[in-house]
């Protein structure tokens, strides 16, 4: 599913405008994002966790030329499934 057909199904689901839905939606996007990025975490029990977590820093190897590179630590955001969205696709 698109970020269009997202945001049409919402405005049927929620007899609004697409231009309301989409502002919904944008909205929505906007909050998980400064959650996950102030407070760490982001959960919608049941249906999906944001999570903030740290990855160490490691070496890798560039596997045209062979040569070993340092990838710095950084950032990076987990997702785990609720119970309810994996019920909903068994």
């Amino acid at each position: 599913m698109t970020k269009a057909e997202l945001v049409e199904f919402m405005a049927q689901e929620a007899k609004m405008s697409k231009a309301e839905a989409g502002r919904a939606l944008d909205a929505f996007v906007a909050g998980v994002m400064k959650g996950v990025k102030k407070e760490g975490k982001v959960s919608l029990v049941g249906f999906l966790t944001f999570e903030k977590k740290k990855r160490a820093a490691r070496t890798a190897r560039n596997p045209q030329s062979g040569a070993t590179i340092k990838i710095p630590a950084r950032n990076v955001v987990a997702v785990k499934v609720g119970s309810k969205l994996k019920e909903a696709v068994k």
